[in-house]
C-alpha cells in the first residue's frame, strides 16, 4: 500500500514533459526519471498548455463582454466583469503613485489569469489525469501555478518591468545611484566610497529577492494545496468527502488570496520603481 501510494503521489505531481532525451531524442518522457534526464531545456507541456488556454479564456470572455456591454440592463456576466475591473482599478489607484496606462490592464490580467490557474486545483485530482491516460498521455498536471517554471516566469517578467520603469523614471545613473548609495550614504566622500560595495550587495540581494519570493510564494502555497488534495484522495471514499469538501471551500479563499497578493505586490514593486526620488 505504501508503495502504491508513493507511486500515486509521484504520478500526480509529475509534469507531461517533452524534451531531447540522450537516448530517445526529442520525445515525451514516459517516467519522471526520463524527464529529469532531458535536462533544463525540456518543456512542461501540460503547464504551458493549460496556462495558455486559461489566458485565452480570460481574453475571450472579457473581450466578448466589452463588445456587448450595455448601459441599459447589464447581464450577470457584465456585472461580474465590471465588479472585477472596478476592484482592480481601485487597488491600482490606491497603490500606484505614478502615471502609466499599462499598470491597470497588467494588474487585471495578472489577477484574473492567476485566479483561473489556481481555480483548476478544485477539479477532482483523478479526473483529468485518468482522461489523459485514456488518450495515451502518461502525465497531466492541470494546475499551472503548481509549476515553479510558470510562477517564476511570471515573476521574472514583473522583474524586467521593474527594471524598465526604474531606468525610465530615474535614468541609468539615477538607478545605479539608488543601488550604490542606499541604505548607507554618509556625507564623507571616503566613507561613501567605502560603503558603495556594501550598498550594492544589500540592494542587489533585495532586488533579486523580489521576483524569487514573488514566484516561490505562489508556487509553494498552490503546491501544498494540491498535495493535500492528493493525500485526501488516498483515503477511503467516505472520508474523502468529509475532508475534501471543507478543504475545497477553504481553498477558494486561498486561490483568490494568492492571486490578489501577486497582483498587489506587482503594483507595489512598480510603484516603487516609478518614484522619481
Amino acid at each position: 500500500m505504501a508503495g502504491s501510494s508513493t507511486e500515486y503521489i509521484k504520478h500526480h505531481l509529475t509534469n507531461l514533459t517533452f524534451g531531447n532525451h540522450p537516448e530517445h531524442g526529442w520525445s515525451f518522457a514516459h517516467t519522471a526519471e526520463e524527464a529529469q534526464e532531458m535536462g533544463f531545456w525540456a518543456f512542461h507541456v501540460d503547464s504551458l498548455g493549460w496556462s495558455i488556454a486559461l489566458g485565452l479564456l480570460f481574453c475571450l470572455v472579457f473581450r466578448a463582454v466589452a463588445k456587448k456591454a450595455s448601459s441599459d440592463v447589464p447581464s450577470g456576466v457584465q456585472n461580474f466583469v465590471e465588479m472585477i475591473v472596478e476592484f482592480v482599478d481601485t487597488n491600482v489607484k490606491d497603490t500606484f503613485h505614478g502615471k502609466s496606462a499599462l499598470i491597470a490592464p497588467l494588474a487585471l490580467t495578472i489577477f484574473c489569469w492567476i485566479f483561473l490557474m489556481n481555480l483548476m486545483d478544485l477539479i477532482p485530482v483523478d479526473f483529468i489525469p485518468v482522461l489523459a491516460q485514456a488518450l495515451g498521455l502518461h502525465y497531466m498536471k492541470v494546475v499551472p501555478s503548481t509549476d515553479p517554471n510558470i510562477t517564476l516566469g511570471m515573476s521574472i517578467s514583473v522583474f524586467f518591468l521593474v527594471l524598465y520603469y526604474s531606468i525610465k523614471m530615474k535614468g541609468v545613473g539615477g538607478f545605479a545611484g539608488e543601488l550604490a548609495l542606499n541604505p548607507f550614504n554618509p556625507a564623507n566622500p571616503v566613507l561613501k566610497l567605502f560603503f558603495i560595495p556594501i550598498n550594492l550587495i544589500l540592494e542587489g540581494v533585495t532586488l533579486i529577492a523580489k521576483p524569487v519570493s514573488l514566484g516561490l510564494r505562489l508556487f509553494g502555497n498552490m503546491y501544498a494545496g494540491e498535495l493535500i488534495f492528493i493525500l485526501i484522495a488516498l483515503l477511503p471514499f467516505g472520508v474523502q468527502w468529509m475532508l475534501s469538501v471543507p478543504w475545497a471551500i477553504f481553498h477558494i479563499l486561498v486561490i483568490t488570496l494568492q492571486a490578489f497578493i501577486f497582483m498587489m505586490l506587482t503594483i507595489v514593486y512598480l510603484s516603487m520603481a516609478s518614484e522619481h526620488h
